[in-house]
C-alpha cells in the first residue's frame, strides 16, 4: 500500500534557538532561500506524499501562510513582469494538500499523532519533524 499522508509536528516553541525563535517560528528559519519547512515537505512530495497533515499550535501562522496562496503577491509580481519569480511562489500552494491541526498541549513526541489520528484512520502515514533537515546522498 502507498503511503499518502504525512504527518509533521510543528507545535514546538523553539526554545533552543533563542533569540532567532522569537518572533519566527523555527521552522520558518531559511536555508539559503527557502525556509526549512519548505524542504521538508519538498521531500515528502518527492517521496509521493500527496497530504501533508501539520500538527501546529496558536503561533504558528506564519508557517501556515506560507503554504497558502497569497494573492496579492502573485498580482504585484505578474503587474512588475516578474512571471517565473510569480509562478515560483504559486507553486509552493501548489505543492500538496494541507491540513492544519491543532496539537491539543504540550505532552510528548506522541501527541502531534494523536491529535491527527482521526485524519489517517488506518491508513499508513509517514511521520516527520517540521525542523528536521538533512542532506545526504544515498550510497547502494
Amino acid at each position: 500500500m502507498k503511503i499518502k499522508k504525512a504527518i509533521v509536528a510543528v507545535a514546538g516553541s523553539g526554545t533552543r534557538l533563542l533569540p532567532a525563535t522569537k518572533a519566527m517560528p523555527k521552522e520558518m528559519l531559511p536555508i539559503v532561500d527557502k525556509p526549512i519547512i519548505q524542504l521538508v515537505v519538498e521531500e515528502l512530495v518527492e517521496a509521493g506524499i500527496e497530504d501533508i497533515i501539520m500538527v501546529t499550535k496558536w503561533d504558528k501562522k506564519p508557517l501556515e501562510d506560507h503554504f497558502d496562496y497569497n494573492w496579492a503577491l502573485q498580482n504585484d509580481l505578474k503587474e512588475a513582469g516578474k512571471d517565473k519569480l510569480r509562478d515560483e511562489v504559486k507553486k509552493i500552494a501548489d505543492l500538496a494538500n494541507f491540513i492544519y491541526v491543532r496539537q491539543k498541549g504540550p505532552y510528548g513526541n506522541g501527541t502531534p499523532v494523536l491529535s491527527a489520528a482521526s485524519l489517517v484512520k488506518d491508513e499508513p502515514f509517514v511521520f516527520v519533524w517540521g525542523d528536521h533537515c538533512l542532506y545526504s546522498k544515498c550510497i547502494a
